[in-house]
């Protein structure tokens, strides 16, 4: 067996940080912490790893000196300890009214998966999305108007439409933030969301007011789009999840809270 050093791209205060608050629920749910097959920032690495290069648990199993089970559930306790980190949507939306955000885009990504054999009461394929073509999760993004997401939601099916996941997990906030004037940004897959929430109208034939209204809405969300492409493209195993399905919601929101660790501070 060949043996080799490797660089990982992400920032050294991230696996730092991750190891504290690991140290911290250990200290907290374990009896005997120190009886632990690796320390905190051993499991800060394996998880760190995971999301940036998608790496296979047995291999991070192996690297970490754990049984496979182990490594399985380190990574499963990591995700969640981050995850608990997440900022919560009234708070993020008592920031943005306190710092004048004009606006706040809402968008829809799917979030890969492997196939998952699980019908719906309908008989239809649960987590198969139509519109994407593809397995996965459905998982709401809430972006600033420079397009960097704030916060995301917990996972429905992928069968399930972006409205419907809307009304379920972030609608009920907006509303009272539009009424404070805080309106909200979507696209047409929003249609009917409700007062507060803004949607291009449908259609060919508009008349002059309501094109130039579709295209100031495009125009100022458009930079929205860069939120679910950011999450991404910074965390690899966010491309296809491997895990159970219903394990999306908190590895996207785990994504979320290791993307703010690394943003610059201004």
């Amino acid at each position: 067996m060949i043996t080799y050093r490797a660089t990982l791209d992400v920032p050294a205060e991230t696996a730092r940080q991750v190891a504290r608050w690991l140290s911290t629920y250990r200290k907290v749910h374990d009896m005997r912490p120190w009886q632990r097959a690796a320390t905190p920032f051993v499991q800060a690495v394996m998880v760190l790893r995971w999301f940036k290069e998608a790496t296979d648990v047995r291999v991070l199993a192996r690297d970490a000196g754990v049984s496979i089970a182990t490594g399985y559930r380190y990574l499963h306790e990591a995700i969640d300890v981050i995850a608990a980190h997440a900022p919560d949507l009234h708070n993020v939306l008592a920031h943005a009214l306190a710092e004048g955000w004009e606006f706040v885009c809402l968008d829809g990504t799917l979030i890969a998966s492997t196939r998952c054999g699980a019908p719906s009461e309908a008989g239809h394929d649960l987590w198969y999305s139509g519109k994407h073509h593809q397995h996965g999760g459905n998982i709401q993004v809430l972006a600033d108007p420079t397009g960097y997401p704030v916060w995301v939601s917990d996972v429905e099916p992928g069968s399930t439409h972006d409205i419907t996941a809307a009304r379920h997990h972030v609608l009920p906030a907006l509303y009272p933030a539009a009424a404070a004037g805080l309106p909200t940004l979507t696209d047409k897959g929003y249609t009917g969301a409700g007062i507060g929430i803004h949607v291009p109208f449908k259609g060919n034939n508009l008349a002059p007011d309501n094109r130039a209204r579709n295209a100031l809405i495009n125009a100022l969300r458009a930079p929205a789009e860069r939120a679910n492409a950011l999450l991404k493209s910074t965390w690899e195993a966010l491309r296809r999840i491997t895990l159970d399905p219903w394990r999306i919601g908190p590895i996207t929101t785990a994504a979320l809270v290791l993307l703010h660790l690394q943003k610059p501070t201004r």
